[in-house]
């Protein structure tokens, strides 16, 4: 396994995302790992009563790829997530290609912590998801 940047390598700003299209199968994958099924998701039907008109993705679908960018590429391997606040801004619909991305903005050399803020955006470049994670990059 390699191992993720450690906190010498990391700078203010620095920055790194993750793109995908939601399909189907992710939201169908997603309601069945996590048991999460709202109508909102997977009833095109009930969705389409919504607010929304037509089903959406699960929010924490979207949030799971902050995830990926913090455990695969800043930090990367080796990197634990502490903690992750977020807010829903838009909603996310099958075939939208969303984009996750964390910026480093704060650097806390002492505690070998780092804050970064974390957008996901819409193909039009909208933000869906805003907030910031706190993580512990790899050591040396």
């Amino acid at each position: 396994m390699s191992k993720g940047l450690t906190m010498q390598e990391i700078k203010m700003g620095d920055s790194a995302s993750f793109t995908k299209t939601i399909t189907e199968a992710d939201i169908t994958l997603f309601a069945g790992y996590s048991g999460d099924f709202n109508p909102a998701h997977i009833n095109a039907v009930e969705a389409d009563k919504s607010m929304f008109h037509g089903r959406i993705a699960h929010g924490m679908l979207s949030a799971g790829f902050i995830s990926a960018v913090l455990g695969m590429q800043l930090p990367g391997p080796g990197t634990i997530y502490m903690g992750q606040e977020l807010r829903f801004v838009k909603p996310v619909h099958i075939g939208d290609t969303v984009t996750a991305t964390a910026t480093v903005v704060e650097r806390n050399e002492e505690k070998n912590r780092l804050k970064l803020e974390t957008v996901v955006t819409n193909q039009n470049g909208d933000a869906v998801i805003t907030g910031f994670a706190t993580v512990m990059p790899p050591k040396a």
